[in-house]
């Protein structure tokens, strides 16, 4: 169901821009853009690698607490958390809540030099931009909101969570909505994911990934010929995946991504690997697709190991197989009537901007899988080189972005308190 009608969604955003304190948060993010870049400098330096988020979760954590912010914790995952409690309920409040997350990790290995290069209001280093902006533009709305002293009609949670990029896939925001005590009262999910103030994320591509062991006695290539080979065995079932037909609409695509295995020329290898994604925005074509990837590796093991051999061959074993899961991120949407683009909607025509809604693989996928309503949506500002050693990130107009970021999320805690 909409929040209201759009007539009335805007009515409420320009209240809510009217508001005192409301100016006072708009103050606070134009009068502090050298100490906003100089956070984001900061943390940027720290690396956060695939399941390696600990240091900057710390230093998060510490913002947190010096912020004023409630209840701020790592939680198991490695998770930071920080409440900003509604002014009108108790701390033991059991109400709806609405969080604005951003991702901590960064697809850089814990090796890659990190010497981010700091002029002016640019920015250059791996990260800087992905998830920089996200996460910095996450710690200047809770300061503004502190600063400026806006009550909140029910609280805010701020999420600074692991595990985003790649076979991180999504563990953070999945954790909190698997484990966390707080998952039953989320309301809306905001997410913050690099630059930008004119587009959102509001169809999640879903997306399975596989990694594929074909194992095997291997042994001499020519002493030992004849004996089943992982590779070969491997190399056959990625040629049948890659001949699956796939359909335009619903768009699917399918990627062997890589292949590894053996130890020299001249030797059978013991084993073989590779690693597969699938991507679609329909659940059932995923489906369908890793039905057809056991059929095609079974098969193919199947094949080899019935090759005609000799009794010495045979004795020395067969081929076996393995097939393990690495990635799942659901597919979904945003619905057309949600209230979250109802308020979307509403503070671009405050802020005379326009939003194109998108697809993408945000850690949105998770709450708009369970039926919550959320959307990716960038921080202000501008960027490129995004997953490579050459990322920067531009604070021009980065003041925009995070006013429509914040009066979007207190659009969204009116409504939350009003459920």
């Amino acid at each position: 169901m909409a929040l209201f009608p759009r007539s009335s969604a805007f009515s409420r955003v320009t209240a809510l821009a009217s508001q005192r304190p409301v100016h006072g948060a708009f103050s606070w993010l134009h009068g502090n853009p050298k100490t906003i870049m100089d956070w984001q400098a900061a943390f940027v330096a720290i690396p956060a690698p695939p399941f390696g988020e600990q240091a900057r979760s710390r230093w998060f954590a510490d913002r947190f607490t010096g912020i004023g912010l409630a209840q701020v914790e790592i939680d198991r995952a490695g998770n930071v958390l920080g409440l900003l409690p509604a002014a009108a309920l108790p701390p033991e409040s059991t109400g709806p809540l609405v969080v604005l997350s951003a991702h901590l990790d960064t697809v850089f290995p814990a090796d890659t030099p990190i010497k981010p290069n700091l002029d002016g209001d640019l920015l250059e280093a791996p990260g800087a931009c992905d998830n920089g902006a996200g996460l910095v533009g996450l710690l200047a709305l809770a300061t503004a909101l502190v600063h400026a002293k806006v009550e909140l009609p029910v609280p805010l949670l701020f999420l600074a969570n692991v595990g985003e990029e790649g076979e991180g896939d999504l563990r953070g925001v999945r954790h909190l909505y698997n484990a966390s005590p707080l998952a039953g009262r989320i309301a809306a999910h905001i997410v913050l994911d690099g630059a930008g103030a004119d587009s959102a994320v509001t169809q999640a591509l879903g997306s399975r990934r596989f990694r594929v062991t074909v194992t095997g006695p291997g042994g001499h290539s020519f002493t030992d010929a004849g004996t089943p080979n992982p590779i070969a065995a491997l190399a056959s079932a990625l040629a049948m995946v890659a001949q699956t037909p796939l359909p335009e609409e619903p768009r699917t695509t399918l990627n062997l991504g890589t292949i590894q295995g053996g130890t020299s020329v001249n030797s059978i290898p013991e084993s073989a690997q590779a690693a597969i994604d699938f991507r679609s925005t329909s659940p059932d074509q995923l489906l369908r697709l890793e039905v057809a990837l056991h059929r095609a590796v079974e098969d193919a093991v199947d094949h080899w190991n019935a090759e005609p051999r000799s009794l010495a061959i045979r004795s020395r074993g067969q081929l076996a197989f393995a097939i393990d899961k690495i990635g799942d991120r659901p597919a979904a949407h945003l619905p057309a009537d949600s209230p979250l683009l109802d308020a979307l909607r509403a503070v671009d025509r405050h802020l005379g901007l326009q939003t194109d809604l998108r697809l993408g693989s945000t850690d949105a996928n998770i709450p708009l899988s369970l039926g919550i309503p959320s959307l990716s949506m960038g921080a202000g500002g501008d960027g490129g080189g995004a997953h490579t050693v050459a990322e920067w990130y531009s604070a021009k107009h980065r003041e925009a972005g995070l006013k429509r970021v914040l009066l979007l999320t207190l659009a969204m805690l009116e409504w939350a308190a009003e459920l």
